[in-house]
């Protein structure tokens, strides 16, 4: 028998809040129960199994980030976009490390809540619209997708794991990289491909 009120909604949230305090890929279905004041067996009323709730976690997040950065970069054009996209990618992985490492890890996801979830589609769009923005096309934008994701990801796994031991502030290497990021879009190498046809 279901207990009053849980629903698979609340026990995500549940297992999200944990998964930032101790960690995404240390969140147990017992901690989520114990966290809810409920018997375990009262969770797979709700979720099938630990995967399916790590998959859960992982659209909750993919949809509060991209909602994140849609109001950050929502008018805004050029590298006043970049840098708001950024910042706001940034701010995520901050206050919401657990979440956040979801969104970043290869789990499997029910392709019915897949389907049903905006945030990793509307993330995909929003990020080639912006990379539009500076003129890039197929397969460029493709590549400038996951240069971005690479840098940005990058930083802030390095930030979460002290990675950054120079005494030079991460905040000042942080601004010079969006700096050469926006140099480098704005000045998109042309690719071999273009270069051998020339």
């Amino acid at each position: 028998m279901a207990r009053a009120g849980l629903t698979a909604e609340r026990v995500t949230v549940a297992g999200a809040e944990l998964a930032d305090e101790v960690g995404f890929d240390r969140v147990t279905m017992s901690q989520v129960a114990r966290r809810l004041g409920v018997k375990d067996a009262s969770l797979y009323v709700h979720v099938r199994n630990l995967e399916d709730l790590r998959g859960r976690i992982a659209l909750l997040a993919a949809d509060e980030k991209t909602l994140r950065i849609a109001e950050a970069i929502a008018g805004r054009s050029g590298k006043d976009a970049l840098v708001a996209f950024a910042h706001a990618w940034r701010e995520y992985a901050h206050q919401h490390p657990g979440r956040y490492a979801a969104t970043q890890s290869a789990v499997r996801i029910d392709p019915e809540l897949a389907a049903k979830a905006p945030g990793p589609r509307r993330a995909v769009e929003l990020t080639y619209g912006m990379l539009r923005g500076y003129g890039l096309a197929e397969p460029d934008l493709t590549d400038a997708v996951r240069l971005l994701r690479s840098t940005f990801h990058g930083f802030v796994a390095l930030e979460a794991t002290g990675g950054f031991m120079h005494g030079r502030p991460p905040e000042q290497s942080w601004i010079r990289t969006l700096d050469a990021l926006h140099s480098l879009l704005e000045h998109w190498p042309p690719s071999r491909e273009e270069t051998r046809h020339d």
